[in-house]
């Protein structure tokens, strides 16, 4: 089960953090500090897993986004590392080539698709045209949503 992921910058800025236990704010401060710590001084050849206290850390980068996930010892690393590439081909296929600026500006898509593919921490939807079919969805109510509002503003509905 993932504990945690988070996406943060090679300058150690969070981007986007979703816990799946419950963790007082102050733990979570230091964890999330001592791990970009930890995860920003290790070389690029070294390995994408480090036990952490008693999870194990499995992380990637991807151009200047650091993609971490905390799982419990008994689970799986390379279906972590699979999880974590699913959601960046996700942010990619959604975004066009994504950026921090993507996640930065637009967070409530990035955290409604990782809730897509992540719920509880244990993987909900495995299929990418799923994922991107209910984003597309949602994008659809939005606009509606958005334009009902507009509407009524203007005193035509």
């Amino acid at each position: 089960m993932i504990k945690f992921m988070l996406l943060f910058s090679r300058q150690g800025k969070v981007r986007l953090q979703q816990w799946y236990e419950a963790y007082p704010e102050k733990q979570k401060k230091k964890t999330m500090r001592e791990l970009i710590a930890i995860i920003l001084s290790r070389k690029p050849k070294m390995s994408s897993f480090l036990e952490y206290k008693e999870l194990k850390i499995v992380y990637k980068r991807y151009a200047s986004l650091y993609f971490c996930c905390a799982i419990e010892q008994s689970d799986n690393e390379l279906i972590v590392l699979e999880v974590i590439h699913r959601y960046v081909e996700l942010l990619d296929k959604y975004f066009g080539s994504v950026c921090e600026l993507d996640i930065i500006f637009n967070f409530e898509k990035a955290y409604f698709m990782l809730d897509e593919l992540v719920l509880g921490g244990e993987i909900q939807e495995t299929s990418k045209k799923n994922v991107l079919k209910a984003i597309a969805d949602q994008d659809i109510l939005q606009e509606e949503h958005e334009s009902r509002n507009l509407l009524e503003e203007i005193g035509l509905t």
